[in-house]
């Protein structure tokens, strides 16, 4: 069984129950394969690449490292606003990347920003939820039940947060007070990771630990949907363990997303009835655009499926082991960051090596995200990097 420190974002990965209270977390140092000698497991060398594409880096910031935690940057109009783990916040112009300010939190941070480009909200160690006006003004905070790994997400008026001991509360976005609460069961053994949530319009849908994907209605916390992208197999906890690591995307009609030890898979958004699901593994997230699903697979291998019907529709296993992040569909390309900071661009036709970019050498910490004509990535040593393809 293979599990990557990637899903905790530093060198060790932990397994958790899902009681927040645990005293401590047994170790599984020895179930990571970047300390195994096997030399199957080794990430795999970048062979010399001619590119056939030209990218350059626009603009770097630097935010703070991320500690144990996944931040990614997130859009508010032309700007980009991104956070650390010591507790910066910063709003930037997305095309040049001049500041246009920098805000203390007053508090570490354990998950990144969500905005609704009216209002920003992360979340602090300690299970308090931050609420700053678009100037990086501090509003209100709320205390939750535990720590913060997911990033909160805003819509109509309306904060949801999802607190580490699987309870999700909707929060009146201009007062901090709490609307809903709604409490899952966790399954006895999850990864410590950061499943992600998306607003699609009067409902939020939910990534929850045991692989399943959720819908809610924003105003009431009232179900519309529950259906299962990780299937939970094997004879052990251990084995069985199935989580999803990363936000689930909406495209159009579909909501797409994809469990480690589980599936990739689209469903209708607004029934949650499945489109088509394929038996995938992965510690990352799903990319898609009019035609293709991109996922990154544990091993490092990155696939292509066909939206509309899930067939695959290419492979590229020459980045094995190197701990590939979730990808970003982009014109004519597909990007993908690796455990050393470096950026490949491949062919979203099928799937062949177009340039690469450098950033800072550290791990990407979280999902990136287009702006414009610049894709925005953040590492886990804490550098915000503008990619522009021309």
């Amino acid at each position: 069984m293979r599990i990557s420190s990637k899903l905790v974002g530093v060198g060790v990965l932990a397994l958790m129950t899902g009681c927040s209270s645990m005293p401590s977390l047994p170790s599984l140092s020895s179930l990571n394969p970047f300390s195994s000698k096997s030399k199957t497991d080794q990430p795999a060398a970048l062979v010399e690449l001619k590119a056939s594409m030209a990218v350059r880096t626009a603009w770097k910031l630097d935010i703070g490292k991320s500690g144990p935690f996944q931040f990614s940057p997130a859009l508010a109009g032309n700007t980009v606003i991104v956070a650390g783990g010591d507790g910066d916040i910063a709003r930037v112009e997305a095309a040049t990347g001049k500041l246009m300010w920098r805000a203390k939190a007053g508090t570490p941070l354990s998950s990144g920003v969500g905005t609704d480009g009216n209002l920003i909200v992360v979340g602090g160690t300690k299970g308090v939820l931050l609420a700053f006006d678009m100037d990086g003004k501090p509003l209100w905070k709320s205390q939750l039940s535990s720590e913060l790994l997911s990033a909160p997400v805003v819509g109509q008026g309306v904060v949801v947060a999802r607190s580490l001991d699987n309870r999700i509360v909707g929060i009146d976005a201009k007062t901090g007070e709490k609307k809903w609460t709604v409490q899952r069961v966790s399954p006895p053994l999850t990864l410590r990771s950061a499943p992600g949530m998306l607003i699609n319009n009067t409902d939020v849908i939910v990534a929850q630990p045991g692989g399943k994907l959720s819908s809610f209605i924003l105003a009431t916390g009232a179900p519309r949907w529950d259906v299962e992208v990780g299937v939970a197999r094997g004879a052990t906890e251990l084995e069985r363990v199935t989580d999803i690591a990363a936000a689930p995307v909406l495209f159009e009609n579909d909501v797409c997303a994809v469990a480690y030890q589980g599936r990739v898979a689209c469903f209708d958004v607004a029934t949650g009835s499945a489109k088509w699901t394929r038996d995938l593994s992965s510690e990352a997230g799903v990319a898609v655009d009019q035609r293709f699903v991109f996922a990154p697979d544990d091993k490092g291998a990155l696939l292509a499926y066909n939206r509309d019907t899930g067939a695959s529709a290419w492979k590229n296993d020459k980045l094995a082991f190197r701990r590939l992040s979730t990808p970003l569909s982009y014109g004519r390309a597909v990007a993908v960051g690796d455990y050393q900071g470096i950026v490949h661009f491949l062919s979203r036709e099928d799937g062949s090596f177009l340039a690469r970019a450098a950033t800072d050498g550290s791990p990407m910490a979280g999902t990136p995200v287009v702006a414009g004509s610049h894709l925005i990535f953040q590492t886990q040593n804490g550098t915000v990097t503008a990619i522009a393809v021309e």
